[in-house]
């Protein structure tokens, strides 16, 4: 577990204002759960960090595009559909109370595991400071890697770094559930199984010296490998402020010079890091994705259960561009028929250029088979109307039909169009490096030299 300090969470007051929305025309309306309520656009200290009256554990996620770089974080990747039965620990911890004791002792959770699956089960528990009763189960994960390798195409990065696996925000719609199930946990533990990663700091520093290049061959050799943090976890989510490994790893970085490197997260906790966030900045190629989904505190309680508000992560975005920082809002996901009614994604993006970003993006809901185990239940109770497009949707196929996808491209270009705002760039190139590429033709005149002082040892 990475000793580095976390700070205490900043102060914010909440201002409100009414806008009013129309119904939507990309998905059917559904007013069941939620009813247009007010939004925020120039926020102001508050006291509570999560703006949260719900004090249910629960997990967030990326952008649908984002991928973490490999299945497992040490050892060889592993299906966690065809897990290799060899001699190893055995994971029961996943499964109901009543139910762990039959497993145990009628041998009904015998596969033996390895890799990441290994690792988590003999995961000992991490110290918290926190009491309540619903607090998630932490665990010291003691990895061999924290940078990783993402070798996806459909994504515009080499390196991730997630110094957690779940996450405590709760986001219904989370594509990263999946990522428990290399660990053979269920994905519905994602929100109350977090694995903190041991030495992240530690680790992080070698591996940038071994395996990170300032040419990356997708820039043609111009421009560094991307590392991308945060992309299958929240790397500001509750336990940042008792582990402090996103700190950890963020300290390594700013002792280089010459990355390139982004953050995505929904937290206003990032704003503790702001000083070495300039130090990076500074030597290196850094932009911040703050996500926001909804302007609707309402909805975005039921969506995100412990994400901070939508005013918070405003209030952050303002403030990171007031430190000189590059920083951008992301959409994602665009949920059908819950946050794409008329004028809802643009308020976003209004409030989003008031607070100074600089770039917008979104992308329609995408589920895994994860995701869609918990989601689609989410919407059969809180959006009976939508169960049934759902179902049609989503049952067979993780992607909204091409038709929607295309709307909502469109849609997202025009927005961007009104307001100004650029597309989608981790940030604007400062910190380039050459690539350094062999020499193909022979120096005749050092190569004789050289045969030269062989043939005179040998003489001697």
């Amino acid at each position: 577990m990475s000793p580095v300090h976390s700070q205490p969470a900043p102060r914010f007051r909440m201002r409100r204002r009414r806008v009013s929305t129309t119904a939507v025309r990309l998905f059917p309306e559904c007013p069941d759960a939620i009813s247009p309520v007010e939004v925020v656009r120039d926020p102001a200290p508050t006291t509570d960090q999560r703006g949260s009256n719900s004090n249910r554990a629960t997990a967030d996620c990326p952008l649908p595009s984002f991928s973490s770089a490999t299945p497992t974080e040490s050892g060889p990747a592993t299906s966690h559909g065809n897990q290799n039965r060899e001699a190893g620990p055995i994971r029961i911890a996943a499964a109901a109370p009543n139910e762990r004791t039959h497993a145990l002792f009628h041998g009904r959770a015998a596969a033996r595991l390895v890799g990441i699956a290994r690792l988590a089960a003999s995961s000992p528990p991490a110290e918290t400071r926190r009491k309540s009763e619903e607090r998630p189960e932490y665990f010291v994960l003691p990895v061999k890697s924290i940078l990783n390798r993402c070798d996806s195409k459909r994504v515009p990065f080499e390196w991730t770094i997630n110094p957690y696996r779940g996450c405590e925000f709760g986001c219904k719609y989370c594509y990263a559930r999946y990522t428990h199930e290399y660990m053979e946990i269920d994905g519905g533990e994602f929100e109350k199984k977090i694995f903190v990663k041991k030495d992240a700091g530690a680790l992080l520093a070698g591996e940038i010296s071994r395996k990170y290049s300032y040419a990356s061959k997708a820039s043609g050799c111009t421009q560094a490998e991307h590392i991308a943090i945060g992309t299958a976890t929240d790397p500001y989510q509750p336990a940042e402020q008792e582990y402090g490994v996103t700190r950890a790893c963020l300290e390594e970085l700013a002792k280089r010079e010459g990355l390139s490197v982004s953050i995505i997260t929904k937290s206003n906790q990032i704003v503790h890091d702001i000083d070495v966030l300039k130090r990076i900045a500074e030597k290196s190629d850094l932009a911040i994705d703050i996500t926001i989904t909804t302007l609707r505190p309402r909805l975005a309680r039921l969506l995100e259960p412990r994400a901070p508000r939508p005013d918070l992560r405003l209030a952050a975005v303002k403030q990171l561009r007031e430190a000189g920082l590059a920083v951008g809002v992301s959409a994602c996901p665009l949920i059908p028929g819950i946050t794409d009614r008329e004028g809802e994604l643009e308020a976003v993006a209004e409030a989003a250029r008031e607070a100074g970003a600089q770039w917008f993006f979104s992308f329609a809901l995408f589920l895994m088979p994860s995701s869609a185990k918990q989601f689609l239940p989410f919407v059969r109770e809180k959006f009976p109307r939508l169960a049934k497009q759902y179902e049609d949707w989503y049952r067979k196929n993780g992607y909204a039909p091409e038709e929607y996808r295309r709307k909502a491209s469109e849609r997202v270009a025009r927005i961007r169009e009104k307001y100004g705002f650029r597309a989608r760039l981790w940030v604007e190139k400062k910190h380039t490096t050459p690539c350094a590429q062999l020499r193909l033709g022979w120096d005749v005149a050092a190569v004789a030299q050289q045969v030269e002082r062989m043939e005179a040892c040998g003489k001697e």
